[in-house]
Parts: structure tokens; C-alpha cells; sequence
């Protein structure tokens, strides 16, 4: 029993950066995500906003609000569209950084229930 003492201390060097590091990965993963859901909330709530003919200050105030900081936001129209493209890179460090992007699209209230 006691030539077993040291095997326990070796595993326990190997297993607990491994856990360290899994536990980082999924924070990371966790905080990608959130920024994610955040860029679909941004490009969404700018989409209303352009759709009710907000100004467009009103528009880029509103989607930068709801986008994670650092975010880039685009709002065009095409016809009777506006799409609002929110992009982001996510939180952490430089080698696992991520673009984030999400476009959303609504048509303009004033064409709607327009006859062509």
C-alpha cells in the first residue's frame, strides 16, 4: 500500500490542468455564445427599429445598445427591406477569437398593405 502514495499525487498533476482547461473552454464557449445571442438581439431590435421609420441615429443607438461591445452595425435598405448586420468578434483571446455576425431583415411599414 504505501509503494501507492506517489501514483495517486502523479494523477492528480496530470488530471487537474486537464480539468483547468476544460473548465476554461467551456466558460469561453459560454461567453461566445452569449455574445452570439446578443449580436441576433441587436440586429433584430435595429431591424424594428428602421422597419417603424426611426431616424437613423435612433436605429444604430438602438442596435448598438443591445450588441456586445466593439460590435460593428450596418443598417441598408433594398426595396421595400431594411436589414440591419450586427458583427462582433467574440470575448477571449486573440487565438480563439471568432467573427460573430447576424443580419436581420423586416419590410418598411410604410409598404405594408401597399397595392402595387
Amino acid at each position: 500500500m504505501s509503494r501507492d502514495r506517489g501514483f495517486v499525487t502523479a494523477e492528480a498533476a496530470v488530471v487537474l490542468p486537464a480539468l483547468v482547461a476544460l473548465t476554461m473552454g467551456l466558460v469561453w464557449a459560454l461567453m461566445a455564445s452569449a455574445a452570439m445571442i446578443q449580436c441576433v438581439d441587436a440586429a433584430r431590435a435595429g431591424a424594428r427599429a428602421a422597419a417603424r421609420q426611426d431616424p437613423p441615429g435612433t436605429v444604430m443607438a438602438v442596435a448598438r445598445d443591445a450588441a456586445p461591445s466593439g460590435a460593428r452595425v450596418t443598417v441598408r435598405r433594398e426595396s421595400d427591406m431594411v436589414r440591419v448586420r450586427v458583427e462582433a468578434n467574440s470575448p477571449g483571446p486573440d487565438a480563439l477569437a471568432l467573427d460573430l455576425t447576424h443580419e436581420a431583415a423586416a419590410l418598411a411599414e410604410e409598404t405594408v398593405g401597399a397595392t402595387g
